[in-house]
């Protein structure tokens, strides 16, 4: 039987046999055996394979150590980079796409013609590796020695079909490069992750990926369609085939910012137009918003001039969660349900920003409500630069739901009280 290190994740909060974490947040109620597992996890031992093991993995309440030691190695990777024009580093033994350059780029093992998009230059790439692993690096990032080694011990484990570094933007003197430091789209940040629609890490950038080459085939590649959203798109079919995506900032790579604001602002449009293919692909997976009613409820009275009842439904639902989690202490229902609450508002300023504000600013003419909603989204945005950030990248989904003929990104996904449904799982 085989034993791994694992590492609770950071937000995971323990109360005798009751565990609460993962994201979207689940609570499991564990059997004594389940609590020891648990607790020797804590306690950095070594604990083997197991249904308790595999549901904690599957919610992201805890994620594998990783060391030195893994079956793979270096040589069994083959890097595929696709690029238009030449790439900015070059990788011995990699397989380089010429995705339509205007001038062909030497030495590249294929050259497409006309420029067909990352998905197609990828899948061309994928059709000459001969390794049982592939990394996919963008012809703009730059990945330093040894940036494999934290990456591959996740592929011991059979289930696990890809692994995505960190994608740091690189510094630089520009107003954009400082602000991509901090707010890049695909950097995901610094806690290690399952990736999994509708999770705190919901999709990981094909930027730079490694993926077991039998499971990307399985599934046919990347869907050639997608100009944009296409790495998107795979990860969630390999999640939906029952394989596991992993995010591991431990490994850390470089991806150049946009030169201007010019190319920068077509950027995020291009991300935006992801929107509706995609969630025509995914029903459900690009919810803006994800939240129980009682939360909506109780941020739209306060938006309409009425904080007491905004703060009697508060607080009601947590006295609710209080009654439902018996098991859990009254102090951790209550700090869960303000926790619950503060982020819907997060949640809710944010989609407005990134996709409803062409419907309240319609809205507006008529709605104080409108009014009040638009200017505290506004002033939520997490950066100077933010707000135009989103404000461009709704441009890009509605552009994508004009071409698609689909109204899917806008629509929310509110569950009822107390939220996304706690998951009760014992230990075995």
């Amino acid at each position: 039987m085989i034993e791994r290190r694992y590492v609770l994740d950071d937000g995971v909060r323990r109360h005798d046999r009751v565990l609460i974490g993962g994201s979207p947040l689940k609570l499991f109620r564990l059997t004594d055996r389940g609590a020891t597992v648990v607790g020797r996890i804590a306690a950095g031992d070594l604990v083997a394979d197991s249904n308790l093991i595999a549901a904690l993995l599957d919610a992201g309440a805890i994620h594998p150590v990783t060391g030195s030691g893994t079956r793979f190695t270096s040589a069994d990777v083959t890097i595929v980079v696709p690029t238009l024009g030449p790439p900015g580093q070059s990788h011995p033994g990699a397989i380089v796409v010429d995705d339509g350059s205007a001038v062909a780029v030497a030495g590249a093992a294929v050259r497409l013609e006309p420029n067909r998009g990352p998905g197609a230059a990828r899948n061309a790439g994928l059709a000459l590796v001969e390794t049982p692993l592939v990394a996919f690096v963008d012809a703009d990032v730059l990945v330093p020695d040894g940036w494999l080694d934290r990456l591959l011990p996740h592929f011991d484990d059979e289930r696990v079909a890809a692994v995505a570094p960190r994608v740091r933007s690189a510094t630089g003197g520009s107003r954009i490069a400082r602000y991509e430091v901090d707010h890049s789209p695909i950097d995901l940040g610094p806690a290690a992750a399952r990736v999994h629609a509708g999770s705190r890490v919901a999709y990981v950038p094909a930027a730079a990926v490694v993926c077991r080459v039998d499971a990307v085939r399985e599934i046919g590649g990347f869907d050639e369609r997608l100009r944009f959203g296409e790495d998107v798109d795979l990860v969630w079919r390999l999640d939906a085939a029952g394989r596991r995506v992993r995010y591991e900032p431990a490994s850390v790579v470089e991806h150049a910012p946009r030169p201007d604001w010019r190319s920068w602002a077509r950027q995020r449009m291009d991300y935006g137009t992801s929107a509706a293919p995609l969630a025509r692909r995914h029903p459900g997976a690009l919810a803006p918003l994800r939240m129980s009613g009682w939360s909506v409820a109780s941020w739209i009275a306060g938006v309409a001039a009425h904080p007491v009842l905004g703060a009697a439904i508060s607080a009601g639902s947590a006295g609710a969660l209080v009654r439902k989690l018996d098991d859990v202490p009254a102090r951790e229902a209550f700090r869960l349900a303000w926790l619950g609450n503060l982020r819907a508002g997060e949640q809710i300023a944010s989609a407005v920003r990134r996709v409803w504000w062409p419907l309240l600013l319609i809205a507006a003419a008529r709605s104080r409500a409108a009014r009040r909603m638009l200017v505290v989204s506004a002033l939520a945005a997490r950066h100077p630069v933010g707000l135009a950030d989103d404000v461009a990248y709704s441009i890009g989904v509605w552009r994508g739901m004009l071409g698609e003929r689909t109204i899917a990104p806008l629509i929310p996904e509110i569950s009822s009280w107390p939220g996304r449904k706690t998951t009760g799982a014992q230990g075995v």
